[in-house]
């Protein structure tokens, strides 16, 4: 769909709607106000993708004894895809994140 889009007139309204999408519950702000907008539906689609893996890893900590484990690098994997979408927003670029852009494309 989106293959490594380099914008140089991105709006202000675009970039900051662009990374919203990775400020966890915040996704949901571009998918249903910039949805017109394939670049900022990209980023909101993986976004939407990293929320659910922290919402699942919260799950996590029922689980005796790995529960722990399996929270914290779940937590440390949101956190890095978030700052790489976040990073990719402020480039201007369309990055398929590993894993994260395979379950997007079927949103």
């Amino acid at each position: 769909m989106v293959e490594a889009i380099l914008r140089s007139t991105l709006g202000a309204r675009t970039t900051v709607m662009a990374a919203l999408s990775y400020l966890s519950v915040l996704c949901f702000v571009p998918l249903l106000v910039d949805r017109d907008d394939e670049f900022v539906y990209f980023h909101a689609k993986q976004g939407l993708v990293i929320w659910m893996w922290g919402v699942l890893a919260l799950f996590a900590l029922h689980v005796p004894v790995l529960g722990k484990w399996i929270f914290g690098f779940s937590s440390m994997g949101v956190l890095v895809f978030s700052l790489l979408g976040l990073v990719s927003v402020v480039f201007q670029r369309a990055w398929k994140l590993p894993v994260v852009s395979w379950v997007a494309d079927r949103i």
